[in-house]
């Protein structure tokens, strides 16, 4: 009897060890007081360059987390950043007009623009010289456009590199912005995707209908964010920040019964 008293004590002590109060961690979150902010606006121009990399709609979006780029919203009209551009996965989702500059040879003439998505990260690659293959190595602000758009600025894929021009600008995206949940009660993953305006994310808050408050999410990788929080049986509000400070909240866009594996759309930046 004694034997199975202390089984159960210790049983006990591990269900509440998981379910461990994580506001207790640094995770609790004061409300956002909403402030007017403008619109996300086209940056300046800057100077860079562009290669073409092989690839599909299920790899293209592989450093940021997007499972498959067409599905998605994003298309082909990609590329792959170099580490300076990506900034630890801060990039992701961000998109950019790019145009072939000052060279005849391999520009398409008229100089027609680009607009690319950042899917990927193109890693620096230390063994090669900054200009002579290590075309993404710091601090090269640098494209690795998806190999099926780069034809809409060069003229072949035999121009290898070309030099271009880019500019951040506002993303243009059909619906809401997509939240997709995956992982288990103990570890709850979001995917957000398919982002307006400024594109990319730099923080994620989750809040219940009942006992989960306001709370942050941490950037697992690209635009997976985690938490350990209990979500299942809540009924769901998310709030994303976007990098131009904009904040949107999708109020209660779950079910309580939501299970992992599903995708919810919520409110879009304009």
């Amino acid at each position: 009897m004694a034997s199975t008293l202390q089984a159960l004590a210790l049983t006990l002590l591990l269900i509440a060890l998981v379910m461990h109060d994580c506001h207790a961690h640094g995770n609790l979150v004061v409300p956002h007081k909403h402030g007017h902010r403008p619109n996300f606006k086209p940056g300046p121009w800057k100077q860079a360059h562009a290669t073409f990399y092989d690839g599909g709609s299920g790899s293209f979006g592989g450093a940021c987390g997007y499972e498959d780029v067409v599905q998605e919203g994003y298309g082909l009209n990609t590329a792959a950043i170099s580490s300076v551009l990506f900034n630890n996965g801060q990039a992701c989702g961000a998109c950019y007009e790019i145009k072939c500059v000052d060279d005849t040879q391999w520009c398409k003439p008229g100089q027609p623009s680009l607009t690319v998505t950042g899917t990927n990260l193109c890693p620096p690659n230390p063994g090669q010289d900054s200009n002579n293959g290590g075309w993404c190595n710091p601090p090269r602000e640098h494209f690795d456009i998806a190999k099926p758009a780069f034809l809409q600025i060069a003229s072949d894929y035999k121009a290898g590199i070309v030099p271009v021009q880019y500019r951040r600008v506002p993303c243009v995206k059909q619906g809401g912005i997509r939240f997709t949940i995956t992982g288990n009660p103990y570890f709850n993953m979001v995917l957000v995707w398919n982002v307006a305006g400024a594109g990319d994310v730099d923080s994620v808050q989750v809040k219940g209908d009942d006992k989960l408050k306001w709370t942050s999410l941490k950037r697992n990788w690209g635009q997976k964010w985690v938490t350990d929080c209990m979500m299942v049986g809540e009924s769901l509000t998310f709030r994303v920040r976007a990098s131009d400070g904009r904040y949107s909240t999708s109020w209660h866009i779950t079910p309580k019964n939501w299970q992992f594996g599903q995708t919810f759309e919520g409110k879009n930046f304009k």
